[in-house]
């Protein structure tokens, strides 16, 4: 056990008792690190992403002076920062009372826990804050030798894009699109049809033949396109094809590295809020809170729970669905004969008594993401026993109301909202589109058109690495558009949309 380099002795025995607790339940972690920061250095914490040592960027500060507002307005309190790393750093706010240290500490070790065993998170780095030091390193190097306004304006473009990577497929250092040359089915060039073999050379004389074949490689050529295949990781091609300089490729890279280290936090937001509010309820109720803090616990997990039509509560729904899940393992709600049950009666009273519930919890928390997380176990019995409706936002009256009660619309909205983080599919098409060596991306049309505004923003920023026009096809008002910057001017034509998958 490692503890905190500057807890107080109370917090310090607070943190054993805790990780005692956690152990207990079956909890694995990395080392655990606290540190107690006051409201102004944990807000200088959180504008970095959790990491102290970061390359400057004005994005930071604009970050900080955000968070330092909402804390002195009262309308946003940071409790804890905790760190995907190994050893696992995790930050209090040293204003937070006696039970809040408690649920944070408890909420902190599940955090760990699902760091250290979560799928999604095997890849990362376990030492990122070594490497965002060493990538301050490089940085500030390059501003020593640059000048500060060139890099940070080259930033300013990395960071607008740093969305565009693929993050269900992070491998793609190992990719080689130059050896993606043809299928390997040789094609065999047009001829006459010969009734009888002595007349083949007259009919198809080798001149004719030689003709065909040079037509057959032109049009060959002009459908060349590289990649062969959609790419999705934007950043990944950009960085390896751009006419970059060494700085600026090596920028870009920390750039992505640096995406792919948070897209796990991203693709598994519900499921690591809910399993950390799971087992602080649970060590809180269950053994760390005494009789006098239940109240005090209690007020403080409803705000860590509290729903809100304008946005859903990670907390809340991840929490709620892996007590679901246990029930119904416990009881043995789960399978064919449950499931063709028709008789609500021998539903409600259904109990099997199989006690599976914490095991399968334990394998959720290891090989979900949020996606098939909600696709496998939000179920209609659970949407009507929690009233979960779908919302959308009316803007003649300005308000949210209710726009469906359907489960099965109700599980889609939420999906496409996850898939993807609700952003748009986008995909390297062709590096050189018709033969200009201009650079062609495929929006995979999934029902929402592109936002106007944002995607000739992101053609501006890809243009300044391209340094040639840049074109995405797409479909808007169901028809295909091709929308292109030249460096001045944004075009739109019409444009054969066609479908394809990355």
């Amino acid at each position: 056990m490692k503890i905190g380099r500057n807890l107080p002795p109370e917090l310090a025995a607070l943190q054993e008792e805790i990780e005692g607790y956690a152990r207990g339940y079956g909890l694995d972690f990395f080392p655990q690190i606290f540190e107690v920061l006051d409201y102004d250095q944990i807000n200088q914490v959180a504008a970095y992403g959790g990491f102290p040592i970061r390359y400057p960027h004005w994005r930071f500060g604009m970050d900080y002076e955000r968070l330092s507002k909402g804390y002195e307005y009262g309308l946003q309190k940071i409790y804890e920062m905790v760190i995907n790393n190994n050893p696992c750093y995790a930050y209090l706010l040293e204003s937070n009372s006696y039970i809040d240290q408690k649920i944070v500490m408890a909420h902190v070790y599940a955090h760990n826990d699902f760091f250290k065993n979560n799928e999604y998170f095997k890849h990362t780095n376990r030492r990122m804050i070594d490497e965002m030091a060493n990538h301050a390193i490089r940085v500030r190097r390059y501003i020593d030798r640059y000048g500060l306004e060139e890099v940070e304006t080259f930033l300013d473009v990395c960071l607008s894009l740093d969305n565009l990577i693929d993050y269900y497929s992070p491998y793609f250092e190992d990719m080689k699109l130059e050896d993606d040359e043809d299928d390997g089915i040789a094609q065999e060039i047009p001829k006459f049809r010969v009734e009888k073999e002595y007349m083949h050379e007259y009919i198809n004389p080798d001149w004719f033949l030689d003709e065909q074949r040079r037509k057959m490689d032109k049009e060959k050529e002009s459908r060349r396109r590289f990649p062969r295949r959609a790419v999705k990781d934007v950043l990944w091609f950009l960085s390896n094809y751009a006419p970059l300089t060494s700085w600026q490729r090596d920028v870009l890279a920390i750039i992505r590295e640096e995406s792919y280290y948070f897209a796990p936090q991203g693709q598994t937001k519900i499921l690591n809020e809910g399993w950390a509010s799971f087992w602080h309820s649970t060590i809180l109720t269950k053994k760390a809170a005494k009789d006098s803090e239940i109240i005090d616990f209690a007020i403080a997990h409803s705000g860590v729970v509290a729903t809100s039509r304008e946005q859903l509560n990670p907390y809340k729904l991840g929490i709620e669905l892996l007590r679901d899940i246990e029930e119904r393992w416990d009881k043995g709600r789960f399978g064919k004969e449950y499931d063709e049950c028709d008789d609500m009666r021998t539903r409600t009273s259904w109990d099997r008594q199989l006690g599976l519930g914490r095991e399968k919890i334990f394998q959720v928390r290891k090989i979900y993401n949020d996606v098939n997380f909600i696709d496998e176990f939000l179920t209609q019995d659970f949407c009507e026993r929690h009233g979960l409706f779908g919302f959308d936002y009316n803007r003649s009256t300005g308000r949210y109301e209710i726009s469906t009660r359907d489960f099965k619309q109700i599980k889609e909205k939420l999906l496409f909202q996850l898939t993807n983080f609700g952003q748009p599919f986008i995909y390297v098409l062709d590096a050189n589109f018709e033969n200009r060596a201009e650079l062609l991306l495929g929006h995979r049309h999934e029902g929402v058109d592109l936002r106007l505004d944002y995607a000739k923003a992101v053609l501006e920023n890809i243009h300044k690495l391209w340094k040639r026009p840049t074109h995405v096809s797409t479909r808007m008002d169901n028809k295909g558009r091709l929308l292109s910057f030249d460096g001045k001017e944004h075009h739109m034509r019409e444009f054969e949309y066609v479908e394809f998958s990355g």
